[in-house]
């Protein structure tokens, strides 16, 4: 039965690596078998692969947006623009996340774009994003 579960894990993971562009052949995190075609909501952004999934994430007023770090290495998912991060603070909040970690922006109350980005990794195009506040 284990080697079951094992099996279907590995297969969630290459599915999301699929779903957000990334390769199968890369070193694989922590697997939650969220895929980005899968994920467990509208409002939530999913790290893998060293990219994030959708990119681009519409949200009403007063949403909160989740993202989960499901790579094998740490981010810090911070708003635009690098280094100040002063255009959607609330996004701030989520801040740094060790593989298998997921954390909340705060709520997103004004209609705007947001752009993020992995303070970490600030010039890597495929952990940059927006979400657009309606």
């Amino acid at each position: 039965m284990q080697l079951a579960a094992v099996a279907a894990a590995a297969a969630a993971v290459v599915a999301t690596f699929i779903g957000c562009g990334g390769s199968s052949s890369s070193s694989t995190g922590p697997s939650t078998g969220i895929t980005c075609s899968s994920l467990p909501d509208a409002r939530t952004i999913l790290i893998v692969n060293n990219a994030v999934c959708p990119q681009t994430l519409p949200v009403s007023r007063g949403t909160q947006v989740t993202f989960i770090n499901n790579d094998n290495r740490a981010h810090q998912m911070n708003s635009d623009p690098h280094p100040e991060h002063t255009d959607c603070p609330e996004i701030n909040q989520v801040g740094h996340l060790e593989p298998g970690q997921s954390r909340q922006t705060g709520n997103l109350n004004v209609a705007r774009n947001c752009g993020f980005h992995d303070h970490l990794n600030d010039q890597n195009r495929s952990l940059r994003g927006t979400i657009t506040i309606q």
